[in-house]
Formats: structure tokens, C-alpha cells, sequence
């Protein structure tokens, strides 16, 4: 596993009729509050502020073609060429991080091919890198890429 720690960050909440929303500071608007948001605005503010990756080159819940069917993924980093580098699925703290977890980071890796697979539910983080067409556990989040030639 790869330890993650969270930087302090001052996230907005507002309640509107009896439901939570809490500010999305990349879409720039409101989203409704659960278990797995917070671990992924938590994750977002460590790209950002820890890795220092660049807000720009992070989407977020963006929709793919699994065959027939149309799944969203988490978050999805690109690299300096605008090319898919890292994709990253987030789970709430009470989901474990089991095979049928990494199964479906696996599967949106057919459609969105990646160097890098990070699974999180906020307690504990596991990240895979491919080399020579394998997976290869990581010890940490990978540094952002520097500009290629």
C-alpha cells in the first residue's frame, strides 16, 4: 500500500434541501456530499498540493465506452502531451481495496489505456505501473511527467 497524507485544505460545504454539497474546486461547481466524494477532493488536494500535479491536466468523471455500456471513471491525469497517464478510481473508506476493486480499474484500463492504475479509499491507496506489459506494484504516486521533446 502507499501511504498517503492528506494536506489541510478548507473545503466549502452548504446544505440545500436537506443535502449536503461540498465545492468541486477543478469543475468549479457543487457536488452532492458522499463517503466517496470526500475521498476524492481529499486525493485531488494531494495531487495538487503533495505532487504538485497541475490542475489542468486532471478530469474528473468523465464518461467511457465499456462495449456497449457507458461507465464514468474517478479521476483521470494526463501528461504534458495531453495523452491519458494515470487513471485513478476512488472508493468510500467503508469499500476495501479487493480484487473486484482493481477489477474495475482493470476494465476502464481497456478503454483508456494508462501507464499508471491507483485505487483509493482514502485509508489506504495502491497504485500499479506497467513494465513490460505487467503489473508492477508502486511504492508511491508517481512524480508528474516532465515535458517530453
Amino acid at each position: 500500500m502507499i501511504p498517503i497524507r492528506y494536506p489541510p485544505y478548507d473545503f466549502k460545504f452548504k446544505n440545500e434541501n436537506e443535502k449536503k454539497f461540498i465545492f468541486d474546486e477543478l469543475r468549479k461547481f457543487w457536488v452532492t456530499f458522499t463517503a466517496e466524494e470526500w475521498v476524492r477532493q481529499n486525493f485531488i488536494q494531494y495531487l495538487l498540493q503533495v505532487k504538485l500535479y497541475p490542475a489542468a491536466f486532471i478530469a474528473i468523471e468523465k464518461e467511457i465506452r465499456l462495449g456497449e455500456l457507458k461507465k464514468r471513471f474517478d479521476l483521470l491525469v494526463y501528461d504534458r502531451d495531453h495523452k491519458p497517464w494515470m487513471l485513478i478510481e476512488c472508493k468510500e473508506q467503508a469499500i476495501s481495496l479487493e480484487k473486484k476493486v482493481l477489477d474495475q480499474v482493470l476494465r476502464y484500463h481497456i478503454s483508456v489505456p494508462v501507464p499508471y492504475l491507483v485505487v483509493t479509499n482514502g485509508v489506504f491507496c495502491a497504485g500499479f505501473g506497467k513494465k513490460e506489459k505487467k503489473l508492477v506494484a508502486l511504492t508511491e504516486i508517481p512524480e508528474f511527467p516532465v515535458m517530453s521533446n
